[in-house]
């Protein structure tokens, strides 16, 4: 197995590449900017890109996504719940004050449930709204690994002050979807450093006496 999260961009999102070397396939999630960097990387490890995961709509998740598309083939799948957020891209990008990048609807939805990924390494779609309206977890259950976007941090959940976000949903979210996997769960949130479910539930101030 081939992991490699490393940020990308302004905003530093972690980009995270997952590789199967037997089948010489992999996927990328949240390919926010910095494409150049992990088409590079991907060429390296003599991947064939499968698949495109945007945990949601936002400009440093997704804004580099269709020309990694362009660039391998590989589809595009985001949560048809923030298509509205693709329509938002030219007000991101004055806020985060960066070029608005060029921006297409996804080649399916993430669905809740839906499992995607390699063979070798399934994932499974949880769709956790509050950040976004249309936010996605993807649950590894076999690497007990959860890619977490901007729902989930260290120490932190995502931000609920800009459009589509919603406070009491995020934490509704995370209760009911993120702290039933169990503790040892490793967490590779979309920005910052990586965490385990069980430590969150003990530390994260914003979880503390809701479950």
């Amino acid at each position: 197995m081939i992991l490699e999260t490393f940020p990308v961009g302004p905003l530093q999102c972690n980009c995270t590449i997952l590789g199967d070397e037997t089948a010489g396939e992999a996927i990328v999630i949240d390919p926010g900017d910095d494409i150049t960097r992990i088409h590079r990387r991907l060429t390296e490890l003599g991947l064939k890109l499968k698949q495109i995961l945007v945990t949601h709509g936002h400009i440093d998740h997704v804004g580099g996504a269709l020309k990694l598309k362009r660039l391998t083939g590989a589809p595009i799948l985001l949560n048809e719940n923030d298509l509205p957020q693709l329509d938002l891209m030219d007000k991101q990008a004055a806020w985060v004050g960066v070029p608005s990048p060029e921006v297409a609807p996804p080649d399916d939805s993430l669905a809740e449930g839906m499992i995607v990924g390699l063979a070798a390494y399934p994932a499974q779609v949880l769709h956790t709204p509050g950040h976004t309206q249309g936010s996605v977890c993807l649950h590894f259950a076999p690497l007990n690994l959860l890619i977490a976007g901007d729902t989930l941090f260290a120490g932190n959940i995502g931000r609920t002050d800009l459009p589509g976000g919603n406070g009491r949903q995020i934490l509704d979210s995370i209760r009911s979807r993120l702290l039933t996997l169990p503790d040892e769960s490793r967490v590779i949130p979309g920005h910052g450093p990586a965490t385990m479910i069980g430590i969150e539930r003990e530390r994260n101030p914003f979880l503390r006496g809701g479950f």
